[in-house]
């Protein structure tokens, strides 16, 4: 059930407001004049969304990639991985 407040709200009770943002790590959403207008999250909540985004666009983008029949051997993947290691790269 989302938790929906009032920029009234926002403004009078942001103490309340922040605290219930980091312990449940989900968003509030403000109206305007009874309209959606903000939805607002504790950072983390915010950083862990970006890194989910972040994650399906590498995940499309590597199933476009195979899609095009640009791929490797798992061994020879791994060992450039290991290289990587052993370099310092990764």
């Amino acid at each position: 059930m989302p938790n929906i407040k009032s920029s009234t709200d926002l403004r009078n009770n942001y103490n309340d407001i922040s605290t219930f943002c980091h312990e449940s790590r989900e968003p509030v959403f403000i109206t305007k004049n009874g309209r959606g207008d903000l939805a607002v999250m504790s950072i983390e909540t915010y950083e862990a969304l970006c890194g989910k985004l972040e994650l399906y666009h590498l995940l499309d983008v590597g199933r476009e990639a195979v899609k095009e029949g640009k791929k490797r051997p798992l061994q020879e993947v791994m060992k450039d991985i290991k290289r990587g290691i052993s370099d310092g790269k990764i």
